[in-house]
């Protein structure tokens, strides 16, 4: 079994539809947040971040579904420049190195969201 990541992407894609099947508007959901502007909504829904996890159970909660009912795992699990990897422990480095920037790097946008 291959470790498991998260598609941004469709998972934006995801709470883009899950959102319109219940007739919700980004506005509604900006203001269930208490955000003060709608961009954290939509960079969620455009894949550049992802909610953060008190957000994203809050967030299940308003859509009436788990959270990993939002989540759309990547496939296959660890795709990395081209290639598919079992685990970590047999990647190469620059491969394990390019994850770990992946990750920081979301990271590093969702605090900027979730600041702003």
């Amino acid at each position: 079994m291959g470790f498991p990541v998260i598609d941004p992407v469709a998972t934006g894609e995801n709470i883009a539809r899950l959102r319109k099947e219940r007739n919700l508007t980004v506005r509604d959901l900006q203001t269930y947040f208490g955000f003060e502007e709608p961009q954290a909504i939509y960079k969620w829904q455009k894949g550049k971040s992802l909610p953060s996890v008190d957000n994203l159970y809050a967030l299940g909660a308003l859509l009436e579904v788990p959270m990993d009912a939002i989540l759309v795992q990547a496939k296959p699990a660890l795709t990395v420049l081209g290639s598919t990897h079992k685990n970590i422990k047999n990647m190469p480095q620059a491969d394990a190195c390019g994850i770990a920037f992946f990750g920081i790097r979301m990271l590093a946008e969702q605090q900027r969201a979730e600041a702003a």
